[in-house]
């Protein structure tokens, strides 16, 4: 780190201050980034982070204090700006056309993207390079979500920036890619470019960063160098508090199957996506079921396959407590008794424009009583949504702010509460942390296990290995929609899991039939 700190800063923050209405976002925060450094910016949803680095990326502009870049005080007036300095970002909420293809979208980011054919190799390139594989002739609204972000960093790393600003760059990797990632960070930094990471992945900030700076309430509050501290103690720092730990009580043995999928195989409804290929497994009451897999493999299809969204070709393909559903839509299945929680927070989860006790009613009408002779019960469904944010700790002036106001974080901590305080006996969670801090984290795995605990079959979908590993009794992996047999979480290998997840077994296993594929 000496050598590190003799270094004239690549990035200087100094004092920097915004202010939003009620609410002071950046308050005289002072930074660093030395040439060559990967230096990690961690802080709890709403510590001000996204804010700090629109305001680096020339999207915010400060109220107070300034930005030096190699020694000299610079105003960056708009991203062209930042661009023009050296300054790339990627951004954990997607800035890309839907009706437009991959190509279309790198090209509009680039401020000279020159000949496109020139651009497609490139993509196709650097993406295989950097284990981000894209096809450039694919439209952006076929892509998952996992998908969508590889066309971020990769448009990022094609304009060879001297400052890298990387927003939970990993959450759709599998573990082996996240390595490769990391060998290339350390490449670029070996080579003097500067990396700014955000991660909640408090494990990949001890592997990866040189140096952190933690935020609390929009302040700078500590400053560490993550290799001598635990993921426990930076966790500690960002929350201002004892990080619980999740517990499981003690109980009996698991209960009858409440879940089960047998045989389901759909086609999907998008040009690119992936068919569901003979899918079965049984969720037992009390157990918590994990599905791992890169983005794209099918996981929004099965998805929509188990909370009604997609009928399947016949009733008895999904079963809830024994009563055939396979061709019951969503509106039945949450009757019966099933909750879920999409990938897609924005737009699917939530309307952006609606009031959080608007969005509490979309979902709660059935379960929670909150709609009468077609008219909604004004009263229960603002009772309802304020006992979502109490619960759950969601950061907001209010439940009448509408959704889009919040902060990714808190957005998804309002989502996942309004279905587990619906009281399901079978919940379906696509992503549960994407985005959330440690501390929010922590908070949605108890309140899993509590589930659990309580008898509720509960099915987490997540490309969070490490995730899974803490939080599930047993797990598969999907695979070109192709579902691995389940395997108990304790014994299972990252190695193995994270090779099924990259595809090793992939068409093979398809090609073989499903014979392996069964309730487990």
């Amino acid at each position: 780190m000496t050598e590190l700190q003799t270094i004239p800063a690549r990035l200087e923050v100094n004092g920097v201050s915004k202010r939003f209405p009620g609410v002071l976002a950046n308050d005289k925060v002072d930074f660093a980034v030395a040439p060559g450094e990967i230096h990690a910016l961690l802080g709890e949803n709403g510590a001000g982070k996204s804010t700090l680095v629109k305001i680096i990326y020339g999207v915010l502009h400060p109220d107070e204090g300034s930005l030096s870049w190699n020694g000299e005080e610079v105003s960056v007036a708009d991203p062209h700006a930042a661009r023009a300095l050296g300054i790339g970002m990627v951004f954990q909420h997607f800035s890309l056309f839907e009706a437009m293809t991959v190509l279309e979208n790198v090209a509009l980011g680039m401020d000279k993207p020159g000949d496109m054919a020139a651009l497609a190799r490139r993509v196709r390139e650097v993406s295989e390079a950097y284990g981000l594989p894209l096809d450039p002739d694919r439209d952006v609204y076929t892509l998952s979500v996992g998908e969508r972000q590889r066309i971020e960093i990769v448009r990022c790393l094609l304009q060879n920036p001297k400052l890298l600003i990387m927003d939970e760059p990993t959450s759709v990797l599998t573990p082996q890619e996240v390595e490769r990632l990391f060998e290339t960070l350390r490449q670029l930094a070996s080579e003097g470019v500067s990396i700014l990471y955000i991660s909640h992945k408090l494990a990949e900030i001890k592997a990866l960063c040189d140096r952190a700076t933690i935020l609390r309430g929009g302040r700078v509050v500590a400053a560490c160098d993550p290799k001598a501290e635990t993921a426990k103690s930076m966790a500690q720092m960002m929350i201002g508090a004892e990080l619980k730990t999740v517990t499981r009580r003690a109980g009996g043995d698991l209960g009858e199957a409440r879940l089960v999928v047998e045989g389901l195989s759909l086609a999907s409804e998008e040009v690119h996506g992936t068919d569901l290929k003979n899918v079965s497994f049984a969720v037992r009451a009390g157990e918590v079921f994990g599905i791992a897999g890169v983005a794209g493999n099918g996981q929004n299809e099965l998805l929509a396959a188990l909370s009604g969204e997609r009928l399947g070709d016949h009733e008895t393909v999904v079963r809830i407590d024994g009563a055939p559903v396979g061709r019951r839509d969503a509106g039945a299945r949450r009757r019966q008794g099933l909750c879920a929680v999409p990938e897609e927070r924005n737009g699917h989860a939530a309307v952006p424009g609606m009031t959080l006790v608007e969005n509490a009613v979309l979902s709660g009408h059935h379960r929670m009583g909150l709609v009468s002779s077609l008219f909604i019960r004004a009263a229960a469904a603002g009772r309802f949504a304020g006992e979502i944010v109490k619960a759950f700790d969601v950061r907001t002036p209010g439940t009448g702010a509408a959704a889009g106001s919040l902060s990714g974080g808190n957005l998804q901590k309002f989502i996942v509460g309004r279905e587990i305080l619906q009281n399901p006996t079978v919940l379906v969670v696509s992503q549960p942390t994407w985005g959330v801090d440690a501390g929010a984290a922590a908070t949605i795995h108890q309140a899993l296990a509590d589930l659990a605990t309580e008898g509720v079959a509960v099915v987490v979908i997540s490309q969070d290995l490490d995730e899974l590993l803490a939080i599930t009794d047993r797990l598969a992996v999907i695979n070109v929609g192709v579902l691995s047999s389940a395997m108990v979480t304790k014994e299972a290998s990252v190695e193995e899991i994270g090779l099924l997840m990259g595809g090793v077994h992939g068409l093979d296993a398809t090609a073989e039939g499903e014979e392996e594929v069964h309730v487990a």
